[in-house]
């Protein structure tokens, strides 16, 4: 529960939310102690109280009860401006390590920034929410606490946006009437509170989309070193950041924070982010920070109430050669229970499945959607094959289905004893089992051949446009698989090939649907997005999904096979491309040979 000043919180309990502040003194001291002189970065009036400037309140409260960080417990401050009106939402700014940044005299003095800029209009009303990490208090006088801190902040993942959106927001809301739109909220905070920052706007921008961080800590403590890289492959985000570092600033085990400060900069402007950077020649605190704060509210609420857009893709981004700008996903069917198994015929049509519900649906021109046919059972891929059929892999049954694309009619029923997804070729199909690791060739008279086994869950199958290689996805393990077809079905040569990112606390890609295009880029549905791979296996673009569902299945399909589709839960979506998909039952063509 949330309370002012609460009594329930033992004094024991008070003394180790201080002590959560101790690593961060420490880090001061080591700065001072290795020569380290910071420049004198001197406060302007904008951080001072002035005259005839109507002045926010201050109220503090405790949170101790986190289900996301469940045992923990922290004070937290809402700032409240003289002009809030309860009839109208006001904006919402967050900052991490609050107790730094409350005070009217301490370092940060925000209270008083928010004062004079709110009162000269040069930011909306907002209301100030600061928080300090949790800490779990230790049971007994002869033990330590755990402090949450470093779990908390520098960790990739959306584990601390879920803790403001479900659980402080909420908090703050039930006194307040705070905007529910993310062009009306910015976070902050130094160091990891910085890094912090940007993980919650990263993870979710349709909560957070101004952002200001000071000597952030890009660096490998908890994986954020690896942002530089996700920022120019992932198509950009609707952000906008104030980055501020200092050339002495900390340089120890998890690496330079001035260079990583750097890196993301170059990075950010790389894929065309709305960014402006503070650089100076201080060390590891919020000196200069301070005295930046606010020119850099200036900017991060200039134009306000203007919304702040997604970038243009830039030039140099791979996904320059794939997307269209301004053209988003749409959404083509919802409602179901979980979608799967897209495939497109020869004659255009386009199919998904239901897999609990066991059901076919096709795809119209027109975009309507009906269903093809029902209670097939659990149908894990689709696949359509040059004579026509449609082949459909029933996992619950371990059988293949030949379906008339337009009757429905079952045409060919054939045992496998196993399967879980399938592609077909001219000549056969090869068939996935997750069951035993096990790959099969069918041949054309439906006899099976164990064609691979050992990758521990292969799932998705492609080809590559000349007919010659097989990519499977191993859904629990990181990589894409290649193998080389042979004539007679053989595989060879296996490699761990497709080296793909993981998500943060996941420790496998969740790789399922594979799909082609004519270029020979390999996309693949997985935790991350739809991760884009080049013919020599690396990543080079990242495609979040249009909804909070893992996206399942893809495919290109449309007259011009420009179209992507994909299943992400119970909905199909679709987004127009600059490029063209490839599908196993095309006349073979070589691809362009890769830059290597």
């Amino acid at each position: 529960m949330t309370h002012p000043n609460s009594s329930a919180v033992s004094s024991l309990g008070r003394t180790y939310r201080k002590l959560h502040w101790l690593p961060a003194i420490l880090i001061l001291i080591v700065s001072s102690t290795t020569g380290w002189m910071d420049v004198d970065f001197a406060l302007g009036p904008d951080s001072q109280q002035q005259p005839g400037v109507p002045a926010g309140t201050v109220e503090k409260y405790v949170f101790d009860n986190s289900n996301i960080f469940p045992g923990t417990t922290r004070d937290y401050w809402i700032y409240v401006p003289a002009q809030y009106d309860p009839s109208s939402p006001a904006c919402l700014m967050v900052f991490q390590d609050g107790g730094g940044y409350v005070s009217r005299n301490g370092q940060w003095r925000v209270p008083n920034v928010f004062d004079n800029l709110i009162h000269k209009g040069e930011m909306p009303v907002t209301i100030g929410l600061f928080i300090n990490p949790g800490v779990v208090p230790a049971p007994n006088e002869n033990a330590q606490p755990r402090f949450n801190r470093s779990f908390e902040y520098d960790a990739l993942g959306d584990r601390y946006a879920r803790f403001l959106v479900e659980e402080m927001i909420p908090a703050v809301a039930s006194r307040y009437n705070i905007s529910p739109s993310a062009d009306d909220r910015a976070i902050a905070g130094s160091s990891s509170g910085g890094v912090c920052a940007f993980t919650v706007a990263w993870e979710r921008p349709d909560q957070f989309r101004r952002v200001f961080t000071t000597v952030g800590t890009y660096v490998g403590l908890r994986g954020a070193d690896v942002y530089p890289t996700l920022i120019r492959k992932t198509e950009p985000k609707p952000i906008r950041i104030f980055l501020q570092d200092g050339s002495k600033d900390l340089n120890i085990y998890g690496g330079n924070w001035w260079i990583a400060n750097q890196a993301m900069l170059s990075a950010l402007q790389f894929s065309g982010y709305d960014v402006r950077h503070a650089w100076g020649e201080g060390g590891h605190n919020g000196r200069h920070g301070a005295a930046v704060l606010p020119d850099a509210l200036r900017w991060l609420w200039r134009d306000y109430p203007a919304p702040v857009t997604k970038p243009a893709i830039s030039a140099g981004h791979k996904l320059a050669d794939v997307l269209i700008q301004g053209e988003e996903w749409e959404l083509v069917s919802s409602g179901h229970q979980f979608t799967k198994g897209l495939a497109a015929t020869p004659s255009g049509e386009i199919f998904f499945s239901d897999v609990p519900a066991g059901t076919i649906y096709k795809i119209h021109p027109d975009g309507s959607v009906s269903t093809l046919n029902a209670d097939k059972g659990m149908i894990i891929g689709l696949s359509a094959a040059g004579d026509g059929l449609l082949y459909a892999a029933i996992n619950d049954s371990n059988r293949i289905v030949a379906v008339d694309p337009e009757s429905g009619e079952t045409r060919h029923e054939i045992q496998t004893g196993r399967g879980s997804d399938l592609i077909a070729l001219p000549q056969g199909a090869f068939i996935s089992s997750t069951e035993d690791g096990t790959i099969f060739w069918m041949d054309g008279n439906h006899d099976f051949h164990k064609a691979d086994s050992g990758i521990r869950y292969p799932n998705g199958l492609a080809i590559s446009p000349d007919h010659t290689q097989l990519y499977v996805s191993d859904s629990v393990g990181r990589y894409v698989y290649s193998f080389q077809i042979q004539a007679n079905g053989a595989l060879r040569y296996r490699q761990e090939f497709f080296h793909l990112h993981l998500v943060d606390d996941i420790a496998e890609s969740g790789a399922e649907g594979l799909c082609v295009d004519v270029q020979g880029r390999l996309f693949v549905a997985s935790h991350a997005g739809i991760q884009m791979c080049d013919q020599p296996g690396r990543v080079n673009a990242i495609i979040p999904a249009p909804s909070d569902s893992r996206v399942s299945s893809l495919i290109f399909a449309g007259k011009n096979m420009d179209y992507i589709y994909i299943t992400a839960g119970d909905s199909v979506y679709r987004r127009k491309t600059q490029t063209r998909g490839f599908h196993s039952w095309m006349a073979p063509t070589k691809p362009p040979r890769p830059r290597l």
